[in-house]
């Protein structure tokens, strides 16, 4: 399989994952007002993440937000977790973050010459 290939992969289920985050925004928009807020973030993340799929050299600076963002946030998550200030259940999603993070990273296209 191709570095390229793989990253289409990477930016698909990133993109599909971060977009599914439409549905919770809706249904939390009265109960969590800013947990809703911030899904609205990944969600349009999510939709940019699947464009980026036809050219992804093209869009360098979102794959790089998007794994630099996704460690900040697991890494807070993370920290939250283990001081009990969340559930530990959260944990699945760092573990989540952290690898799409590392993916994106691993795979990001070079600079062009």
């Amino acid at each position: 399989m191709s570095r390229e290939l793989a990253l289409k992969i990477v930016l698909g289920f990133a993109g599909v994952i971060f977009l599914s985050m439409a549905y919770p925004m809706f249904a939390l928009v009265r109960q969590a007002p800013t947990l809703s807020m911030m899904m609205s973030l990944y969600a349009t993340l999510g939709v940019f993440l699947l464009l980026a799929i036809r050219n992804p050299s093209a869009h360098r600076s979102l794959i790089a937000f998007t794994a630099w963002s996704s460690f900040a946030h697991g890494i807070l998550m993370g920290t939250q977790a283990l001081l009990n200030l969340v559930e530990r259940g959260e944990l699945i999603g760092v573990a989540v973050l952290l690898v799409i993070g590392v993916a994106l990273i691993a795979l990001s296209p070079p600079k062009p010459a």
